[in-house]
């Protein structure tokens, strides 16, 4: 096992069976996510590689990212029927040693369980080409009584039973702050207002690295 493999049997479990249960209105976001990518794509967070099929043609090369032990399988079986060439490798993002420069980055539900999303984000600036789109659809915090939901999630279970998950993180500002450039974004909700739920709100976007 690598020194940076995840290992959270429960998450994986509860990932596995939820990616393989999707609705179409996440499938939505994640073809809106990567419309239009070209050229070489890095995927952080593959998961069990719910996006493979989804990319487009004209992307040359995916690089996944999977450091969760259970996940990273799972993701290279998706590899194999994909529609591009997807490597798919258990390192982390924070341990990434990129050769060359990457045209696209893909974060999809990965920002909210990072230890440290400022640090991962300069490093996802930093092996981007200038011109370079990061492309991303993430949970983000949520004002009012959902808000307050979260909070207490976050202090409480939630990062524990699922995966380090943090629902009350603002993603969008910590994108600006890493230093790229927003272009387009719009959030929409997962569940109806009325659900209880912490990750209900998301964030589909992209930005650029000036």
């Amino acid at each position: 096992m690598s020194s940076n493999t995840v290992d959270n049997a429960f998450f994986a479990r509860f990932w596995t069976f939820m990616s393989a249960h999707e609705p179409e209105s996440v499938r939505a976001w994640r073809r809106e996510v990567l419309d239009g990518l070209s050229g070489r794509v890095l995927e952080v967070g593959a998961g069990t590689g719910t996006n493979f099929a989804l990319y487009p043609d004209s992307v040359t090369e995916v690089v996944a990212l999977e450091p969760e032990r259970r996940l990273a399988p799972i993701a290279r079986e998706a590899a194999l029927s994909a529609p591009v060439p997807v490597t798919v490798s258990d390192s982390t993002i924070e341990s990434l040693d990129a050769a060359e420069p990457f045209d696209a980055v893909v974060c999809s539900l990965v920002l909210c369980s990072v230890d440290q999303p400022e640090a991962v984000l300069q490093q996802i600036f930093s092996i981007l080409r200038p011109g370079g789109e990061l492309r991303y659809l993430e949970h983000i915090a949520s004002a009012g009584a959902r808000g307050r939901l979260q909070r207490v999630a976050d202090a409480t279970v939630w990062p524990k039973l699922f995966g380090n998950c943090h629902t009350h993180r603002d993603t969008e500002r910590a994108i600006a702050d890493a230093g790229f450039r927003p272009q387009t974004a719009r959030h929409d909700l997962e569940f109806p207002a009325w659900v209880p739920m912490p990750v209900s709100e998301v964030a589909i976007g992209r930005a650029v690295k000036p």
